[in-house]
């Protein structure tokens, strides 16, 4: 592809937006995305936020066609562990028809085939992107909320998702919404020698061990949080009829796993996209070196995950979680729960008549009518969107689901992104042929 080289370089830049040392390198990504798209005759604006800044760019062709606006975000993940790489996360390379680097498929790779696409496109196009999605978005909602006339569209597209399967065109209407939280446990005021103060000093280590116990049955994979599920909307058989079917021996052989644990009673795509989630996403505590040191650390934590669905809310489960938590402690620790970002649930209509459009556009590329799914994944702004702008949304992910997103060696298919170029171009075609 033409575009592959300017696409390597937006890649190239370290925009790790929770790394307050990367602050100036996440600026430059948006600086860079801002030239390309002055480049395509975008008039631009880049509005400052107390982190990372907000890129809004618009072109205007005709007040009687269509306008859409595309949302997407310039930041990345951390790259960590760094030794898995097989190439370094931010000198990207070609292999076998995929791009490999941070941010390849989320979402610089899949924001780009919008810009891509944004050559000589008959409708009017906006662009929303931030540097701030992969922290929860703290500023864009106030942004949106400021801004609503400027953000003014018959439709938005989000491309920041993935196929079901390979060569498989793909329309998502539902993603899970998210709560974010740190635990931090402490135990005596200093770390102790675990021989002189082991029997009668508390560890923050072990009463973490008890918590985690206390948030999941054990045989039935059920959340403990009490009302943890009072609001979770139920999953009609209509719908589960439009979903493909998975093959789970497949997907055990992708993980490298032999079975695919989770909550009983509901099949695997019901708790991959419909039903909610907790996970421990890290935890730490005492002595992590070579060797060993005989201590009993002063403090302990752990960061945990939940995936949201319809009708959860993220600021209420955090309630119930911190209720929970503190209600289950053992005497003799101080807890602390921190809130670090969320983000609500969200359903589309899957056959609105963007949606529609969509279908058709990709139909007419792949050769294959889509599939429709949900995603276990969250976006925090598209529920903003929906409610804010009142404009149909329109999810069109052209990543893959083994494009190793928040992992090492990160990548994303030219083919889908030389095809989602395609689908975006008919897509605006048809958007100014019927009318909308």
């Amino acid at each position: 592809m033409n575009a592959l080289a300017p696409l390597l370089e937006f890649l190239s830049i370290p925009s790790v937006s929770t790394d307050p040392a990367r602050k100036e390198d996440v600026r430059r990504a948006a600086l860079w995305l801002e030239e390309r798209l002055k480049a395509l005759s975008f008039r631009t604006e880049l509005h400052e936020t107390p982190l990372h800044p907000i890129l809004y760019a618009e072109r205007l062709v005709d007040e009687k066609a269509p306008t859409v606006l595309v949302y997407g975000h310039y930041d990345v993940q951390p790259p960590d562990p760094l030794e898995l790489w097989e190439t370094p996360p931010f000198s990207p390379v070609v292999k076998e028809g995929r791009v490999y680097a941070r941010g390849a498929s989320d979402d610089k790779g899949q924001l780009f085939a919008h810009v891509l696409a944004a050559e000589g496109a008959p409708v009017n196009l906006k662009f929303l992107v931030e540097g701030e999605e992969e922290i929860g978005s703290p500023h864009l909602s106030p942004f949106v909320q400021a801004h609503q006339k400027k953000l003014r569209a018959d439709v938005v597209v989000v491309s920041d998702g993935a196929m079901f399967a390979p060569y498989t065109p793909t329309l998502t209407y539902g993603l899970r919404g998210l709560c974010y939280l740190e635990v931090r446990l402490r135990g005596a005021r200093r770390d102790l020698h675990s021989g002189a103060f082991g029997g009668v000093a508390p560890n923050p280590i072990q009463a973490l061990g008890w918590l985690l116990a206390r948030l999941k049955d054990e045989r039935t994979g059920r959340i403990l949080i009490p009302g943890f599920y009072e609001r979770v909307r139920p999953l009609s058989e209509e719908e589960k009829a439009l979903w493909p079917s998975l093959d789970e021996e497949a997907l055990k052989r992708e993980l490298g796993v032999e079975v695919l644990p989770g909550e009983e009673g509901y099949s695997v795509l019901e708790r991959l996209w419909a039903r909610p989630t907790l996970d421990p996403n890290g935890v730490w505590g005492g002595y992590q070196g070579e060797g060993s040191k005989t201590v009993i650390p002063a403090e302990a934590g752990m960061k945990l995950s939940m995936r949201l669905v319809p009708d959860q809310d993220p600021e209420e489960v955090a309630d119930q979680a911190e209720a929970y938590l503190k209600a289950v402690c053992p005497p003799g620790y101080a807890l602390e729960v921190l809130r670090l970002h969320g983000g609500r649930p969200v359903l589309t209509d899957p056959f609105s008549p963007p949606m529609r459009l969509m279908a058709r556009a990709l139909e007419e590329v792949w050769g294959r009518p889509p599939v429709y799914t949900r995603e276990g994944g969250t976006i925090p702004v598209v529920a903003e969107l929906k409610e804010t702008l009142g404009a149909p949304i329109v999810l069109l992910g052209l990543g893959l689901p083994d494009d190793n997103l928040h992992a090492p060696n990160e990548k994303l298919d030219l083919v889908n992104l030389e095809k989602g170029v395609a689908v975006i171009r008919r897509f605006h075609e048809l958007l100014v042929e019927g009318g909308l």
